[in-house]
């Protein structure tokens, strides 16, 4: 079994998580590696459940607050094992996650007495559907373990806050046909070309941009797969388009799906993924201060990420982590050492600890 070395600095760290190979549904070998790591530390009670290890403290503060970070990486492509070029950290999870959950471990570790009680969340499948992700199942499990004052998700952000996050959707739009001999084409209805109208609609789309809690959001509607087809002399009957929405948070998951239906009526459509967004909240007290703790400015966040499973829980959240978010899931993807080494600071002066 590996082992983390919870002493070591947190690129140190990161870089010991990186080398733990841990695809989405196979996690057990860096979640065993940080239930480890963390039990047996007199300020931290440590639980279970599946691949996700939730560590809290329990000291009576006034305040709780949430700090938590996925430990799934998508499939490798060549960037494994992680190397050091001069400043940067390179390989699969540097950016999203390790390098979040690296500070995370630090923290739990190296802050026995913060001025807040903390609970951490280290889990299991967030870069698959949201069945399987590891917070989501927890808020159906044990709620209880999510509920706080205010949350941190890790996700790489340049070390600015990202506030709020927008929704996602995935829908199968279906166009039929009927079945002939591509030799007598005429004689049947090709689904594969009826798909131009599907296309022809994305192609014209024009994005919305709405403005929250003085944020300019940026939605995002796109085919990102199509398929159909029988055999090479057979006109197909059936061509499914899936699109995906990025949706901005002052719409519903159920009046996203509702626009997409209206804008692709006439055709079959079937939701295979659906996740709301979360408000930017920045007017909530805890969120202020924290932004303000760590620099004093905001930025959106444009992905989906788990600061929506808060939301929905009433408990409002951030997106605050080392790492460009845009080299998320790239082959060369990295991370700045000095973002890790800035982020375990901010945090660990807001938590009342020294540097």
């Amino acid at each position: 079994m590996p082992e983390l070395d919870l002493s070591a600095d947190a690129v140190t760290l990161t870089e010991a998580l990186v080398n733990i190979e841990s695809v989405s549904r196979d996690e057990k070998a860096i979640a065993d590696a940080i239930e480890m790591a963390l039990t047996g530390l007199d300020h931290l009670h440590v639980t279970r459940h599946g691949n996700t290890i939730v560590a809290r403290t329990d000291l009576g503060r006034e305040d709780r607050v949430v700090i938590a970070g996925h430990i799934d990486t998508v499939p490798l492509n060549n960037n494994l094992p992680a190397r050091r070029e001069g400043d940067l950290l390179h390989g699969l999870g540097t950016c999203d996650m390790k390098g979040g959950v690296a500070v995370g471990l630090k923290l739990a570790a190296g802050v026995p007495d913060p001025d807040r009680d903390v609970t951490y969340v280290f889990y299991e499948a967030e870069e698959i559907e949201a069945e399987h992700n590891g917070l989501y199942k927890l808020s159906i499990s044990h709620p209880e373990l999510m509920q706080a004052d205010f949350a941190i998700l890790m996700e790489p952000s340049n070390g600015v806050v990202e506030a709020g996050c927008q929704g996602t959707i995935r829908v199968e739009v279906t166009t039929r046909g009927e079945r002939a001999h591509s030799a007598r084409s005429w004689m049947g209805v090709n689904a594969i070309h009826g798909a131009a109208e599907i296309l022809e609609i994305l192609k014209a789309h024009q994005p919305r941009k709405p403005v929250i809690d003085g944020l300019e959001f940026h939605e995002g509607l796109n085919a990102v797969f199509i398929s159909g087809g029988v055999a090479g002399n057979v006109l197909p009957d059936e061509c499914v388009v899936t699109v995906n929405y990025r949706f901005a948070p002052d719409r519903s998951a159920d009046d996203a799906e509702e626009w997409l239906r209206q804008l692709f009526a006439g055709h079959d459509v079937v939701v295979t993924d659906k996740s709301p967004g979360a408000l930017p909240g920045l007017s909530v007290p805890a969120a202020a201060a924290f932004i303000e703790a760590v620099g004093g400015t905001a930025n959106p966040k444009f992905g989906w990420t788990d600061v929506a499973r808060f939301s929905g829980l009433g408990v409002p959240a951030v997106n605050f982590g080392p790492g460009d978010p845009l080299l998320a899931h790239k082959q060369e993807e990295f991370v700045p050492i000095a973002q890790i080494v800035e982020c375990e600071r901010q945090l660990r002066a807001w938590l009342g600890a020294e540097a």
